[in-house]
């Protein structure tokens, strides 16, 4: 096989996640992409994309959510971190979006999360009479699941990091296997593997 059609069929990823939030985010998107390229992935991550200068704020955040939107549009697949972000048992709403979205265009959608920790027992909770709820009084779902089942269905979480979700990826696409099978058929298997 030549290398043009070689780079031809390699998967595009886009890398969604909250490390856009991270003082270093340019170079650790870099090392991201550094990762991809180690097994066999080519990947886009968020700050690619060079904002026009001057904007005012609204218009720039108009057009970093047009931009995100267009490069999930050009991936085959989305690589989400869905790790507690600023809250015990919450991925990054920016990120739970960017995968309803990518889900919603057909993309295939993977996630890492740093502990398979069903919700239930990974946020603190009181008994009630209703179920357990959490500090505001709201009752927190018990389907065994890390996340929201919203998110737990759409994807295949691998417990672990980037290195260990590319892993399994690059291993599932060798064989031919695709995420969840919940969106296949309207199943309600959920898969989670042990990177």
């Amino acid at each position: 096989m030549n290398s043009d059609t070689h780079a031809a069929t390699r998967k595009r990823i886009y890398l969604a996640g909250f490390d856009v939030f991270r003082t270093d985010a340019a170079d650790y998107g870099r090392s991201l992409q550094r990762l991809c390229a180690r097994f066999g992935f080519d990947a886009t991550f968020p700050l690619d994309s060079v904002a026009p200068t001057g904007l005012p704020r609204a218009e720039l955040a108009a057009w970093i959510y047009r931009a995100n939107l267009a490069a999930i549009g050009t991936a085959d697949i989305v690589m989400a971190n869905l790790a507690d972000f600023r809250g015990a048992g919450e991925p990054d709403s920016g990120t739970a979006f960017e995968i309803g979205f990518a889900t919603a265009s057909g993309k295939d959608v993977w996630g890492y999360r740093d502990c398979a920790t069903p919700l239930l027992r990974h946020l603190p909770t009181t008994m009630t009479g209703a179920g357990r709820v959490c500090a505001r009084g709201f009752l927190v779902e018990d389907f065994g699941l890390p996340v929201n089942l919203m998110l737990a269905c759409t994807a295949r979480i691998v417990t672990g990091g980037p290195e260990a979700c590319l892993r399994a990826m690059a291993s599932a696409y060798a064989t031919g296997s695709t995420p969840s099978p919940c969106r296949q058929a309207g199943g309600s298997k959920i898969r989670q593997l042990d990177g």
